[in-house]
């Protein structure tokens, strides 16, 4: 297995460098933080490039979407901006949408995205009592006197107060459940319908994913809201948050490098005692560390991206990658804060704000725990079978 980048990946790599250069300057992102969100601008200009045949989210041409140059295009620009963007939503989501929706249904918001860079709607999967435990989401349509109707709730909404529409994923009461898994449905619902409420929620880290907190109070739905993609159970959902685990992780390994590029960078201009602090053995360790675990992140999401691109995915591999990646590389910032010294904690440097992001990726698309619930039986297996 063969990690070593080709030469079109480093063409792509410098490319997205030199767009996140031209935009993702450190006053700008600081601003963009406190707006939340990237201004159109900005947004357009991403669409617009063509990175290395990189259209929106695939190379053009390709039957599949390249995981790994999704995987260069994230880590690249979170390394120039020091944040996490919405541009690994889009690819999620986009991707997403193409499975449960139909092609009618699809053109015209992939159109939209093309021609303004704004994704068209926000997808509501998460819930108060559910959260990894999709499956365990209480949200239903059912026909209530001739007419469907949709109750429940959703959080950690990204986008859901300012998108024109939500993508809804709730159980259909109508249908029998199937084997193990209730009947799944998918609704694109305008925002503005009568019964939908969305309020914000209050978070740190990651402020140019604007969340929110949203309500179905007999939302009475029309059947042309209704998702009629290939896709239309549980398994397939639950295979996109798979997608969702390496996005996350290319974004923290992007932010932690550019923590690494910052205390570096510090390190090494820094005089304390009359020596750069870059000479102090307690600093050369922790970036020897630091360093080494920038190697075993990298390593991990390349490896989950080529088992993608090659047809040979395995569970195992995304849940080590998400078990150790976010926090591999919130440990990262937190000692570049610490090598910056009073400097990191405040808010003229973007350490603070990238552990904060960092911190927020052992929580997203599922918990460290989580991660182990689902790796451990995978590993037992795997050894009961004897395979190295």
């Amino acid at each position: 297995m063969d990690f070593m980048l080709s030469d079109a990946d480093r063409v792509l790599i410098s490319q997205v460098r030199e767009f996140g250069e031209t935009y993702f300057d450190e006053a700008s992102v600081a601003q963009w933080r406190r707006d939340m969100g990237l201004p159109d601008e900005v947004v357009k200009a991403f669409v617009d490039l063509d990175f290395n045949g990189f259209g929106v989210i695939h190379r053009r041409n390709h039957v599949h979407y390249d995981m790994l140059a999704q995987v260069l295009v994230l880590e690249e620009l979170s390394r120039v901006s020091g944040a996490t963007l919405p541009f690994q939503n889009d690819f999620l989501q986009l991707q997403i949408l193409e499975a449960f929706a139909s092609p009618a249904q699809t053109d015209p918001i992939r159109l939209e995205y093309q021609n303004t860079g704004r994704l068209a709607f926000a997808f509501a999967v998460s819930e108060p009592n559910a959260g990894s435990d999709t499956m365990g989401m209480k949200t239903h349509v059912r026909t209530v006197d001739g007419q469907l109707v949709l109750n429940g709730e959703k959080m950690f909404v990204n986008n859901g107060e300012y998108a024109p529409a939500l993508l809804v994923a709730a159980i259909d009461d109508d249908e029998p459940t199937e084997g193990k898994h209730p009947a799944l449905s998918m609704w694109m619902i305008p925002r503005t319908a009568a019964g939908v409420e969305a309020v914000p929620e209050n978070k740190i880290g990651q402020e140019m994913l604007p969340f929110a907190h949203i309500q179905f109070n007999n939302v009475v739905l029309e059947e042309s809201w209704r998702l009629t993609g290939p896709a239309t159970g549980f398994s397939q959902l639950l295979g996109f948050f798979e997608y969702g685990r390496v996005f996350a992780c290319a974004t923290a390994l992007g932010e932690a490098q550019a923590a690494m590029d910052d205390a570096v960078k510090w390190a090494r201009e820094r005089m304390a005692f009359g020596t750069p602090v870059s000479n102090f053995q307690q600093v050369q360790e922790m970036l020897t560390d630091m360093e080494v675990k920038l190697t075993n992140m990298r390593h991990l999401v390349y490896k989950a991206a080529w088992e993608f691109d090659h047809g040979v995915h395995e569970r195992l591999t995304v849940a080590m990658m998400k078990r150790y990646v976010p926090r591999a590389a919130t440990e990262v910032a937190s000692d570049a804060m610490q090598i910056l010294g009073g400097r990191g904690y405040t808010t003229h440097e973007r350490i603070s704000s990238i552990w904060q992001d960092c911190r927020g990726f052992q929580i997203a698309e599922g918990t460290d725990q989580i991660m182990v619930y689902i790796a451990a039986p995978l590993i037992m297996r795997k050894y009961a079978e004897g395979v190295n």
